[in-house]
């Protein structure tokens, strides 16, 4: 299916672009591209093909939940630069008004 210009400009006023002169021309050869290629896709007998959503078998990539004993608070508030208490001390992120 070849486009128009007018075909490439009420496309591009419906994704809000604008083009230049020559980018209507090279768009309307890369669409009409684009449209040949459906065209030769709609050809292909699919009749015996079954429909599927997702082509490769989806799985949950996760590791086993297994609790193990986490750091003492000691342990962590050692690497602190700068402590108040068990607390970090940092420099403040948002001025205060």
């Amino acid at each position: 299916m070849e486009l128009s210009r007018e075909d490439v400009l009420h496309i591009a006023k419906l994704a809000k672009m604008s083009l230049e002169d020559d980018e209507i021309d090279q768009m309307r050869d890369k669409l009409s591209d684009i449209l040949k290629n459906f065209e030769i896709l709609q050809t292909i007998d699919t009749e015996s093909v079954e429909p599927t959503s997702q082509p490769n078998e989806l799985y949950n990539a996760t590791k086993p939940d297994i609790v193990v004993p986490s750091l003492s608070h000691e342990d962590i508030m050692a690497n602190a630069p700068h402590r108040d208490g068990d607390f970090f001390k940092i420099h403040a992120v948002m001025d205060e008004d």
